[in-house]
């Protein structure tokens, strides 16, 4: 990637290093810059930045944001997800195209998972 993104999700977080190595490892991302203040990661164009917060973060808030991100292999990105310190949530749901699932990472923030058929 040449230059800041142009798309992509930004996640605050008060434990940097840790919320990206959940998603360096679980979805191959790959740092492409670091600072005391937030980790930028990439895959495949995508840009994920994990922010540390420039204000008091409530804590009780509930995210808007929902990442969806593609794996290959549905269950075992469940266990890995579980191993890595997030969670799994019930169901799975698919169409003609995808199936999807949803798990939370180690902060709690929603993920939703899509294995393309």
């Amino acid at each position: 990637m040449s230059g800041p993104a142009q798309n992509g999700v930004l996640i605050y977080s008060g434990d940097l290093r840790n919320l990206s190595e959940f998603y360096e490892k679980l979805f191959d991302m790959r740092v492409v810059r670091k600072t005391n203040d937030f980790i930028s990661l990439e895959t495949n164009g995508f840009n994920l930045i994990i922010h540390v917060p420039s204000f008091d973060m409530p804590t009780n808030a509930f995210s808007p944001i929902k990442l969806f991100l593609t794996v290959g292999d549905m269950a075992m990105s469940r266990e890995k997800a579980v191993k890595l310190g997030g969670k799994t949530f019930e169901g799975e749901w698919s169409n003609p195209v995808f199936k999807v699932s949803n798990i939370a990472d180690r902060d709690g923030n929603p993920i939703q998972l899509r294995q393309f058929n």
